[in-house]
């Protein structure tokens, strides 16, 4: 997911420099004080699209809010995650906002791990997620597991026989994980 620069800057100093001309093309986070530009791989890449083609089918005619694939930023806990899929509500956010860094928290982040994220930005990440009232899908495409974290609640993990679903947030929502794990057959 990930490549760290180890330097802490201020929140100011991230969105200058993630605004600079060479950097239009990268995707830049910041957890805990430092720059991270997240990488991924064919194999999370592909876990995202598949997730992410299935919230929309599910959301296409439910319009209960709005998703972003990695492109779109989030600002939580007074730093900027861009999850490989977030939804916001339109009960939360009614009006698209048009910032660079969507002021709101995601009501639910879908981080798909890859070889190279750090599991301290990843448990920074879901720490914050959680105290901003986030739903947190945590993907693991190498174990076929999924963590599932709601706020107040304790973890649950999914394996490739359980079926994943929306809970409160996107009532109706399920899909099987043997659905969203590719395999090579």
């Amino acid at each position: 997911m990930a490549v760290q620069t180890h330097v802490r800057v201020s929140v100011e100093e991230f969105e200058q420099i993630a605004a600079l001309p060479e950097n239009k093309d990268r995707r830049l986070e910041y957890i805990g004080g430092e720059i991270v530009e997240v990488v991924s791989n064919s194999d999370a890449s592909e876990v995202a699209f598949l997730i992410g083609s299935e919230l929309g089918a599910f959301n296409k005619h439910k319009k209960l809010g709005r998703f972003t694939t990695t492109d779109g930023g989030y600002m939580v806990a007074g730093e900027r995650y861009m999850p490989d899929i977030g939804f916001i509500s339109n009960a939360r956010q009614p009006e698209r906002p048009h910032a660079a860094w969507n002021p709101l928290a995601p009501d639910l982040a879908v981080e798909v791990v890859s070889p190279t994220d750090s599991l301290k930005n990843l448990t920074d990440k879901v720490v914050n997620y959680l105290a901003a009232g986030t739903l947190t899908w945590v993907v693991y495409p190498d174990t076929q597991e999924i963590h599932v974290y709601e706020p107040g609640k304790p973890v649950k993990t999914l394996t490739i026989n359980d079926t994943l679903d929306g809970g409160k947030l996107l009532p109706g929502f399920k899909v099987a994980l043997k659905d969203i794990f590719p395999t090579n057959d």
